[in-house]
């Protein structure tokens, strides 16, 4: 294993924050010695627990640790215990939200049961592994903090992928956001979906050749790019892929939803018109294909 891969395992590898006490858990309170001021406690839609002999004491936001430390100094400062008799523990028991919640570019998103620690893997395989057109980087939000949302590098795809270590609780949130995507039909090898994520922008020549096209078969000379704006509206261009190549001709940097057709070799000559009454029904079928099946 290289140091840059070490290194990234490493960091990879890390637990989610202690779990917060959160309105509609319910909570195991242990008084040791003190069986009458032990027992289940429900956290109130106001974050508050009622306790024997104490009344209600706010428990929202704070981990199952705290919440002892809580309660023993409360007990002590009330004289109801003497320190030496206040020792406390508390465990969560029931969370309100028992499950992990999985969204954006996966098979099947949904809530997941966990009523423990799961790890970032068996969740997506749960929700049925990631699709062609997502991002490599997956964000999570641990529900014991959820203003710092945690971002992880995720490509099963990869030969050799590097799984994420990280635990996940209740309440935790993954979302799988989409990558930028282009796709390759016609006369090549590999026709499908290209995801647009790396450290160098990708274009038209680089993209064709991933597709490794059929250099007897198709025409390299009038690729077509097919291009929707921001208004919906397509357009397409003639690529000169063989001067591209021979760098006689600047490539062309490709956009997310870009569609390149390469089309065979007897099409001969492409004329404007027929490239024109073919975009609609080139388009929707590759949105077909590629989405929907």
């Amino acid at each position: 294993m290289s140091a840059a891969v070490a290194a990234f395992a490493q960091q990879a590898s890390f637990n989610a924050p202690a779990l917060r006490i959160a309105s509609g858990d319910l909570i195991d309170l242990e008084m040791y010695d003190n069986a009458d001021l032990s027992g289940h406690f429900r956290v109130n839609e106001n974050g508050d627990v009622r306790l024997p002999l104490m009344g209600e004491v706010h428990v929202a936001g704070e981990t199952a640790e705290q919440a002892a430390e809580l309660f023993e100094k409360r007990y002590v400062e009330q004289e109801i215990l003497k320190p030496a008799n206040s020792h406390a523990t508390v465990q969560i028991t029931e969370y309100a939200t028992q499950g992990i919640v999985v969204s954006g570019e996966v098979h099947s998103p949904g809530t997941y049961p966990a009523l423990g620690v799961r790890m970032f893997n068996d969740v997506i395989t749960a929700a049925g592994g990631v699709l062609q057109t997502a991002s490599r980087e997956v964000v999570i939000a641990h529900r014991g903090d959820p203003d710092h949302t945690v971002k992880v590098e995720y490509d099963p795809f990869l030969a050799n992928p590097l799984i994420p270590q990280v635990q996940l609780l209740p309440g935790d949130t993954v979302t799988v956001p989409k990558a930028g995507v282009v796709y390759v039909v016609g006369v090549v090898g590999r026709p499908g979906v290209f995801v647009l994520e790396g450290h160098e922008p990708m274009t038209a020549l680089k993209i064709i050749a991933q597709a490794s096209p059929d250099r007897h078969e198709s025409n390299l000379k009038q690729v077509i790019l097919i291009r929707t704006d921001e208004t919906g509206h397509r357009a397409a261009t003639i690529l000169p892929m063989g001067k591209i190549e021979q760098g006689k001709e600047p490539d062309v940097a490709v956009k997310d939803g870009d569609i390149l057709y390469v089309p065979h070799s007897f099409l001969g000559q492409i004329a404007p018109q027929a490239i024109s009454s073919a975009l609609g029904m080139l388009s929707s079928l590759v949105m077909y294909r590629f989405i929907y099946q």
